[in-house]
């Protein structure tokens, strides 16, 4: 009977090495490796997430047009308007991690945020289709811009509009690490998958813009506005329907009873200070009856180990903090130089959607008699550069730099981030140069005080700018993306991801502080700024060559960061 007792309890318990450890389904129970994450699980997860960009592009890249269009607004309020709106949307993302790291955890949150998601939408369709006036009101008025809709259309547009950009906030973090969440980072196998997941999901990301900016701008603009809204609409609820079918396939880290990690490392720096005046004799006492053993991190940021006493000495239940406690809050505070020396690059990337558009819409655009392309649509050619660079990445460069370097992703985290931001550099300088070129040829033909006239210049002299800022997208975006969730305390990927969606919500307002202050210092007085209203007067080129500049100076801070960057024990790089 005992042998038999024995044999029914092997049946039922998994095998110790199929079970993922930290992981368990959705009914709280432990999950058995080979049925559970990996790819299976991380497809549904990729396509929610193509969906996602898909309906924000969707709204985001043409939002211009329908504020100047159907809303009436001046070209100077819509940018406003348009900037406001998507800083916003690049901040939101902090709220919405804190609330899954915090409260509800990543599944629930995406859940959530998808069903806020098609509400705004839904609502944003809604409005396009409201009529916005009577057409016997203005069919005699010549101006139809005067023709505002009702002020009651207008809040609820932009009630529909910010009602997206909170969802994107909770979306947007949680989807990626909720993916990564389906590899196992201490598997070796699973890790290189984990690696790979982060190319292929901006891989899925890049293709749901690139489907975005061709077929829905073009609905958008020549069909219906309403049609052009409610198509997302519609993409996102099958996307939500995708997500939940998979629910049995996912993996679950479950969050602890214990406090929250914020309220944990703040707790930290709070004790810490408190113990400003303890000696580094009282510290390595403690340290060592605590049987701290040194490691290669335990000298950085040492003024943190002095959480580790009371000022009075007493160390009673709940007031001192843990090692465990002081190595979260050391990983949050290494983050902080990777951070502020990737701003740069992020003033850099912003350039392709507005500076580099509005040198496009001077130059030569035609393809043959009739047709022209839109200056806009030079955009493409960032998606598509990384829509061919990354599996080629994957494929071939990963497994060569595996071979020589002996590491699961082939090269680290923060040597992928280094070559993109120096590739976003050599982007700066071959768009100075091009638009130095420009500027000669405009006044080689007489043009400098025509800025309606058209330069005789192919535009497809910028396409190696948008090229080699889509491949610096390929490293850069790519690694820090990986770098900041792998390099979070567990239970705080989400807020990681979303630091890293921050850089470009501060580098986008950074920029235009730059650019407005330069404004300010280069015109007046009858002076054309760099930023004239006539480009053949203009300097763009000085603000490239300004760019470029900035980026060298922020590569060499950011080498010295990373070099002396130690990356979490455990972190399998």
């Amino acid at each position: 009977m005992a042998a038999i007792s024995t044999a029914t309890e092997a049946v039922e318990t998994p095998l110790l090495d199929d079970v993922v450890e930290g992981s368990f389904d959705y009914k709280g129970r432990p999950v058995k490796r080979s049925k559970s994450g990996r790819w299976r699980s991380a497809s549904f997860i990729i396509g929610v997430e193509v969906a996602e960009r898909f309906a924000y592009y969707g709204i985001s890249s043409n939002l211009i047009s329908y504020l100047t269009g159907p809303l009436g607004q001046s070209t100077a309020t819509a940018a406003e308007n348009v900037n406001a709106w998507s800083g916003t949307a690049s901040l939101l993302p902090l709220l919405g991690a804190f609330i899954a790291d915090s409260f509800l955890g990543r599944y629930r949150t995406i859940v959530v945020a998808s069903v806020l998601y098609i509400l705004g939408l839904g609502l944003l369709t809604i409005s396009a289709v409201l009529p916005s006036f009577k057409s016997s009101e203005c069919q005699h008025i010549e101006n139809v811009i005067s023709c505002s809709p009702p002020e009651f259309q207008i809040i609820f547009f932009f009630f529909s509009l910010y009602l997206v950009a909170l969802a994107q906030g909770g979306h947007k973090p949680c989807v990626q690490a909720f993916g990564a969440d389906q590899f196992d980072g201490q598997d070796p196998e699973e890790y290189k998958a984990k690696s790979s997941f982060f190319n292929w999901w901006y891989f899925g990301m890049c293709g749901g813009t690139m489907v975005a900016l061709t077929i829905l701008n073009y609905i958008q603009d020549n069909l219906s506005w309403g049609l052009g809204f409610g198509i997302p609409c519609l993409v996102m609820g099958v996307a939500l329907i995708l997500f939940l079918l998979g629910t049995m396939t996912y993996r679950f880290h479950v969050h602890s009873d214990e406090m929250s990690p914020f309220v944990r490392i703040g707790r930290v720096f709070v004790n810490a200070a408190r113990n400003w005046r303890t000696t580094s004799s009282a510290i390595s006492m403690e340290e060592e009856s605590k049987g701290i053993l040194p490691y290669q991190g335990s000298a950085q940021f040492k003024f943190l180990n002095k959480a580790l006493v009371q000022p009075d000495g007493s160390k009673e239940d709940g007031k001192v903090c843990s090692v465990s406690e002081i190595e979260e809050a050391k990983a949050v505070v290494r983050l902080f130089p990777i951070w502020v020396t990737s701003l740069v690059y992020a003033i850099v990337f912003s350039q392709a959607s507005t500076l580099f558009t509005k040198q496009g819409v001077t130059m030569d655009r035609s393809i043959g008699p009739s047709f022209e392309v839109p200056a806009a649509s030079l955009l493409t050619f960032i998606s598509f550069s990384i829509f061919v660079f990354i599996p080629i990445y994957d494929r071939i460069l990963v497994p060569i730099a595996r071979a020589i370097t002996r590491k699961p992703s082939g090269i680290t985290m923060l040597q992928r981030i280094g070559t993109g931001i120096v590739i976003s550099c050599l982007s700066m300088f071959i768009a100075a140069l091009v638009e130095m070129k420009r500027l000669e040829t405009a006044q080689e033909y007489g043009l400098v005080d025509k800025p309606g006239a058209t330069v005789p210049m192919n535009v497809a002299w910028l396409i190696p700018q948008y090229v080699l800022l889509g491949v610096s997208e390929s490293f850069t975006m790519v690694g820090l993306q990986e770098f900041f969730y792998d390099q979070m305390p567990s239970e705080m990927k989400s807020i990681g991801l979303a630091l890293y969606l921050s850089i470009f919500g501060i580098g986008s307002f950074l920029s235009s502080f730059l650019i407005s202050i330069i404004e300010k210092a280069t015109g007046g007085d009858g002076r054309d700024s760099w930023f004239a209203d006539n480009l053949n007067k203009a300097h763009l080129d000085y603000f490239y060559w300004l760019l470029a500049t900035l980026s060298a100076v922020a590569l060499i801070a950011y080498l010295y960061f990373a070099k002396s960057y130690i990356y979490n024990r455990g972190s399998n790089i």
